[in-house]
């Protein structure tokens, strides 16, 4: 839920009328990334704060009896297509590159998919990449297990980087510096998944690869590579936060952010 900090950045971004030809996202980033390229200005702050009350999106008891947190299949598939209206044809229309990370359960590994290449298939693999372990289940896309893309590649520059993009504008949900620790239900990832011998060895693991992608953006920061967009401090809100107010508020740190960082962003972008 700390992704509403990027749901008020990119509103800033579509009011403003900044857009870019590639657009990576991971877990509830990919959402995010959604939104903004079908061009819907408010739909991240709606979907992503007006239902977190609604046990349809977000129950323990569904957790307890079902394995599932999150509704998964109310927010991919209800909301979108009943309630809150996904554009999906502005969405496929735009001529941009929006791609989704996964973390394909078998081999543990980072997977990217195009959202054009993926067609009918994207709510699913947008699905995949937000399914947290041990909170969500699996998602399957063309017989493999993938879930949420953060475990194998959590900010993925150098995808980006090796796609040929050699300028780079990068979103955190984390103040600098900040670093993992290893994860405390890692240790249980042999007996919650032991089908999946590769999302193991990632799970006990995602602290030192993502701690080192950490290395390497503050490192290509100082040297004007990488243009960052951070919040200050950490942001008053958990994983799986439910206080409306709290999600409101940080949106709008997004937001005010956004407007601080953009004029030094334009000209990052027109520098050669």
């Amino acid at each position: 839920m700390r992704g509403v900090y990027t749901s008020g950045i990119l509103q800033f971004f579509m009011e403003n009328e900044l857009w870019f030809p590639y657009i990576i996202g991971v877990s509830m980033g990919a959402c995010n990334a959604a939104n903004y390229v079908s061009r819907q200005t408010m739909r991240n702050k709606i979907v992503n704060i007006s239902f977190v009350n609604d046990p349809r999106y977000i129950s323990y008891k569904r957790l307890l009896f079902r394995g599932e947190l999150f509704g998964m299949d109310f927010i991919f598939n209800t909301i979108p297509n009943s309630i809150e209206l996904f554009d999906y044809t502005a969405f496929f229309s735009h001529n941009c590159n929006c791609i989704t990370v996964v973390t394909n359960c078998k081999t543990g590994q980072a997977e990217y998919y195009g959202h054009k290449e993926l067609g009918n298939s994207y709510m699913k693999i947008l699905q995949a990449s937000s399914s947290l372990p041990f909170i969500q289940k699996p998602v399957f896309y063309k017989g493999e297990p993938y879930m949420d893309g953060g475990l194998s590649d959590s900010v993925p520059i150098r995808k980006s980087e090796s796609d040929g993009n050699t300028k780079n504008v990068i979103i955190l949900t984390q103040p600098n510096g900040y670093r993992k620790k290893i994860e405390p239900l890692a240790k249980y990832a042999a007996l919650r998944y032991p089908a999946f011998p590769g999302l193991q060895t990632t799970l006990r693991n995602r602290h030192i690869m993502y701690n080192e992608t950490m290395d390497y953006i503050e490192e290509a920061e100082r040297t004007g590579r990488v243009f960052v967009i951070r919040p200050q401090q950490t942001l008053a809100v958990g994983r799986v936060e439910r206080d409306k107010q709290k999600l409101y508020a940080v949106y709008d740190i997004g937001y005010k952010d956004a407007a601080v960082f953009v004029p030094a962003l334009k000209e990052y972008l027109q520098d050669n």
